[in-house]
């Protein structure tokens, strides 16, 4: 088998729905929804092996401190585990008074009764009934009819309310999908959640929660947005009901369809963390609540300690999170392209403090989410001058001269090239002492002393070279020149510039020296680094001589 060459032939394209006069792509988010975590239900069955109560409990302690007010925690007639979690839940007082848990059971008058025992003495609850409501689901599935799909959902329904009457000391929240909503007649849609409502009945005051899921995503965001737009349009009771959207993730377009859903109405949104569920995933509620955080929204969840939150979802799923997954990976806020490191390092060079944000490649401050810079600019192969600089600054306090960035991005690309693997801050910090610090293999200054004699200096440059330990003497207007005269070199210099590095008794001084000579193309650029500035400054004159391509023949005065 392969991919058909007339793919219309197998497949439909998903149909439009007749909304003219839509109103949701005018519209712009202005506050976050009501968020509903399904991670320990729809995101635990999707696992290799399903957690246990302990990490479920570890889950839900998590959930809460982001700051989650509805959990769906379980099926609990699904078996004893899921039983005994909600049981100890309840039992042992893990629900803190302002969250509500959620649980799952399908339309089937034993199930339902063994879902409400789950729950006794819970404060408040919410129970979330569900029947597949689509035609091929309808036909092939089920072997029902309209009329034999609303009875099921309207005896579902009864049996829901019975069980709540028996049970007043629990505050009861319904909530009800007809199942692969978004492939189901809108008409019909309608007309099964209309009836669900007779029976229960809402008030504005006890609304009902209609979940309307995109359980398999079929159609386009656009096409899913009309859908909630024109539900919101035609039911008796809007007021009296909660919109939920439960978006899949099958065309890769679940966040786009959650959102554009919120625009058109949607009140409540659910979804897994990091999109954890059957077959591609859930919608990512951290991806959706950090877009609206982006936005000047408040999500009412809080991210600040974000990898902690990764790495309790990645122990307790077992599945790893892609390093390139929005705003959690471990790459997301890193730049090895040369290009972007160095408009990431402008930015940040012209950043105001209490500015809105305006940052280029980085959409949110990683400090927000409790995430360092350290990250954000990595050097390999596609890496360049500002990346490069940007690493040596934030971790060693070193600000190069601008050519200089030049010069040693092109001796990071060679080493690079070479060893074809990333470099860490400190291999970068490595290459560059033992290019220009400790790079004296043919002149290393041992000592120095300097005299000035009617407007001239005169150095003594104590040096050790293949020949030996050497005194050179020198003359010139200033140390440099003197010490360039006592080298032997027909070098000049073409700029120094001088930095401190550190604060205090412990600064030293790191001076950097870009010298020409007549004879070759460009410059070279020397660094040295001392407690003295003059030694520094001297350090950096013998380094750029050093990093000459001919060899220097030094002259012992």
């Amino acid at each position: 088998m392969s991919m058909l060459k007339n793919p219309a032939r197998k497949y439909q394209s998903f149909p439009a729905v007749n909304l003219p006069d839509r109103q949701w792509p005018g519209k712009t988010h202005t506050h976050a929804p009501i968020w509903m975590s399904t991670d320990l239900r729809d995101g635990n069955q999707a696992l290799f092996e399903p957690m246990s109560i302990d990490t479920k409990l570890t889950f839900f302690d998590m959930l809460v401190g982001i700051g989650l007010k509805e959990i769906e925690v379980a099926f609990p007639a699904a078996s004893q585990t899921e039983f005994d979690f909600v049981r100890r839940l309840i039992d042992e007082g893990h629900i803190p008074e302002d969250v509500t848990i959620e649980v799952l059971t399908q339309a089937r008058e034993h199930l339902i009764e063994r879902t409400f025992d789950s729950l006794a003495g819970a404060r408040r609850a919410i129970v979330h009934i569900y029947n597949a409501t689509a035609p091929v689901f309808r036909d092939v599935v089920f072997g029902l009819d309209r009329a034999g799909c609303i009875r099921l959902a309207v005896d579902a329904a009864s049996r829901l309310r019975e069980q709540a009457e028996r049970r007043p000391g629990t505050e009861w929240v319904f909530e009800y999908s007809p199942e692969v909503f978004s492939a189901t007649e809108l008409d019909f849609a309608l007309e099964i959640s209309e009836r669900v409502a007779e029976v229960w009945q809402p008030t504005r005051e006890r609304p009902m929660i209609l979940n309307l899921p995109a359980t398999v995503e079929m159609g386009s965001p656009n096409v899913y947005a009309d859908q909630i737009e024109w539900m919101c349009r035609h039911l008796s009771r809007r007021e009296a009901t909660l919109i939920s959207v439960h978006p899949h993730n099958d065309r890769g377009c679940a966040v786009a369809a959650a959102e554009l859903a919120m625009l058109a109405g949607a009140d409540r949104v659910e979804g897994c963390l990091f999109g954890n569920g059957e077959r591609t995933g859930n919608v990512d509620l951290v991806t959706l609540a950090l877009n609206l955080y982006t936005q000047g929204i408040d999500p009412e969840l809080d991210f600040s300690h974000i990898n902690e939150v990764a790495r309790v979802v990645e122990e307790c799923t077992q599945l790893p999170i892609h390093p390139r997954h929005p705003y959690v990976g471990d790459l997301v806020f890193t730049a090895f392209s040369g290009s972007h490191q160095d408009a990431i390092k402008k930015g940040f060079a012209a950043r105001q403090a209490e500015e809105v944000w305006r940052m280029p490649y980085l959409p949110i401050d990683p400090q927000d989410l409790g995430r360092s810079y350290e990250s954000i600019i990595r050097v390999n192969s596609q890496s360049g001058k500002g990346g490069i600089a940007w690493l040596l600054e934030k971790n060693f306090g070193l600000t190069l001269p601008r050519r200089m960035q030049v010069e040693f991005s092109g001796v990071v690309q060679r080493h690079m090239d070479a060893l074809g693997k990333e470099m860490e801050a400190e291999d970068l910090w490595q290459l560059f002492t033992t290019t220009y610090l400790e790079n004296d293999d043919q002149i290393r200054l041992v000592q120095h002393r300097i005299s000035e004699e009617n407007g001239h200096h005169h150095i003594v440059l104590g040096v050790e070279t293949d020949e030996g330990r050497q005194d050179l003497h020198g003359r010139g207007n200033g140390p440099l020149a003197a010490a360039l005269d006592a080298l032997g070199n027909p070098c000049r210099i073409h700029s120094f510039e001088e930095r401190s590095l550190g604060s205090g008794s412990d600064a030293r001084a790191v001076a950097f020296v870009e010298v020409a000579r007549e004879d070759m193309t460009g410059t070279v650029f020397g660094a040295g680094c001392s407690t003295s500035i003059m030694e520094a400054s001297l350090r950096a004159v013998i380094s750029a001589i050093n990093r000459l391509e001919t060899p220097v023949s030094v002259q012992p005065a």
